[in-house]
């Protein structure tokens, strides 16, 4: 069945404030919001699906992208779900907000939360643009944003790994992880999680609105930088390391992969 691109984000975000519902109502009895970080990324995943069956756009690229976005989405929320949810103690970003928030913790948790679910809507746009692309695949376009998937997914994924691996790791509880990826940027997932969104950029090249998928990148930037990305991560990693971090972030990258500075 195909749908219209107004009737997909529609029912995108519907689904979506009904699950977040749901999530927000578990977070009440489990004390954890992390949830909404799982919920968020599976929705993507489910969104980008939804579009590649119901769209009109060429087979093949619709294929790409229910793989692509899809293996992305899941990756980054099984990820999420076991080492955030079932091994670990809420994240101390909404640990804050809850403090902070008080007895209006469930009401503004229940705003978050579906803030959320138009956040999805809003982020699968360049998802909605790649399903409708007339343009003929494979092109050099479609190959490039292949390869810029390929490295961003290794890449988040291996950040993932060893950042897993020193946690798991008792004697380093306290300090800060510099191996791997580590050792060039302080946030080397957050970095790659940005460049994936250039994967789909390239593949909605050519299509007469392509630019919307501009979107992906710049609206993840500005979160990561202004909103609830590297700001809130970072307060909490002084709130928890003191002295460690704050040399952290004096001799290593805040985000593009860099050699460190040495003394």
């Amino acid at each position: 069945m195909i749908l219209e691109p107004f009737q997909q984000s529609l029912i995108v975000l519907v689904a979506m404030s009904v699950i977040m519902a749901l999530l927000w109502i578990r977070q009440r009895s489990t004390g954890d919001a992390g949830t909404v970080d799982v919920g968020w990324s599976a929705g993507l995943g489910f969104a980008a699906i939804l579009y590649a069956v119901t769209s009109d756009g060429v087979l093949l690229r619709r294929i790409l992208l229910a793989v692509l976005a899809g293996g992305w989405s899941f990756r980054l929320a099984s990820y999420l779900l076991y080492y955030r949810i079932f091994q670990g103690e809420e994240d101390g970003r909404y640990q804050r907000l809850r403090a902070q928030w008080g007895d209006k913790a469930g009401f503004y948790f229940f705003i978050f939360f579906q803030l959320q679910a138009f956040l999805v809507s809003l982020f699968s746009l360049p998802f909605l643009v790649v399903a409708h692309s007339q343009e003929p695949a494979l092109t050099g376009f479609d190959i490039l944003g292949i390869l810029i998937f390929v490295v961003a997914v290794a890449g988040e994924g291996l950040a993932d790994r060893q950042l897993a691996r020193f946690r798991s790791n008792p004697t380093n509880k306290g300090k800060t992880c510099r191996q791997g990826l580590w050792h060039y940027s302080r946030h080397p997932n957050y970095f790659f999680e940005w460049v994936h969104w250039w994967a789909y950029v390239a593949l909605a090249y050519g299509s007469p609105y392509w630019w919307i998928t501009l979107l992906g990148p710049i609206i993840m930037w500005i979160f990561l930088f202004k909103v609830t990305g590297i700001p809130a991560t970072e307060e909490q990693a002084i709130a928890s390391r003191g002295d460690d971090y704050r040399e952290y972030q004096r001799t290593t990258s805040q985000f593009f992969p860099w050699f460190p500075l040495e003394d």
